[in-house]
């Protein structure tokens, strides 16, 4: 068992409440990562739900949370044969924090044609790229390593390129290959790529995250760029694409979030 699947570990009290710890390690500043947070739901989900992969699984985040216990209620929503639905009221301390919507499926039954528009991106191995540096306050570092192909300059050089997005790979820092709750988390392990355009000037909190969960990953590090293309009023979108070591896209993401610039 890797560290990401005992620190993401829920355990059953009665009927559909679970209780679950968010641990040191996982942080961005003071706060627990959201895709951290949202795999514990994802945990609960599994442990009720009559199919166990996730398909779509849908987070607002309410509060900040903070480490320490969290309860995580699960309500059915229904479903049919291929395809069940649930929503996870996370808590701490009496106040709601998260609230996550999910489909669950059963992936390796998946049948049907498959197309794309896009191809997967061409850049260096994991193993040609260099770690990327720890960033002071990004406690996250510790269990998530990074090692961006391009955008790497905004944090080594100070310097934007205007591109609005990161390519890279990551994977658990301990060596754990990955999972389909691990791809919850690792749908929002990179940096906001507005930062290649304003740089490091602010604070970007998610008030969304939705992830899409399309095959299994095969063991190794995951492919990953992730884009903005607009920003209206300080409000962003993030869209990620995923790939595993086999070549195969493993995930989408979309996430809503704000930049909030710092006071000069």
């Amino acid at each position: 068992m890797g560290q990401f699947e005992r620190e993401t570990a829920v355990e059953q009290v009665e009927g559909n409440l679970f209780l679950g710890e968010l641990h040191e390690g996982w942080r961005i500043g003071a706060v627990p990562n959201g895709g951290y947070v949202l795999s514990l739901a994802g945990r609960a989900l599994r442990a009720v739900l009559p199919h166990k992969d996730p398909l779509t699984v849908s987070a607002f985040y309410l509060a900040p949370t903070v480490l320490g216990p969290i309860e995580c209620r699960v309500d059915m929503l229904g479903g049919g044969r291929s395809t069940s639905f649930a929503e996870v009221k996370m808590y701490q301390q009496g106040q709601l924090k998260v609230k996550v919507t999910a489909a669950y499926t059963d992936l390796h039954r998946l049948t049907g044609e498959t197309w794309s528009s896009g191809d997967r991106p061409h850049f260096p191995a994991w193993d040609e790229c260099e770690p990327a540096k720890d960033k002071k306050g990004v406690e996250f570092r510790e269990r998530a390593e990074i090692r961006m192909v391009s955008g790497h300059e905004v944090f080594s050089e100070r310097k934007t390129n205007g591109s609005g997005e990161f390519c890279g790979w990551v994977s658990h820092r301990d060596g754990s290959d990955p999972d389909v709750i691990a791809l919850l988390m690792f749908a929002d392990a990179f940096p906001p790529p507005i930062f290649t355009v304003f740089g490091l000037v602010g604070w970007v909190p998610t008030i969304e995250l939705t992830v899409q969960v399309r095959a299994h990953p095969a063991p190794g590090p995951l492919q990953v760029r992730l884009k903005s293309r607009y920003m209206t009023h300080g409000i962003i979108e993030e869209d990620g694409e995923y790939w595993d070591s086999a070549g195969q896209l493993v995930a989408l993401s979309r996430q809503t979030a704000k930049l909030r610039l710092q006071q000069r």
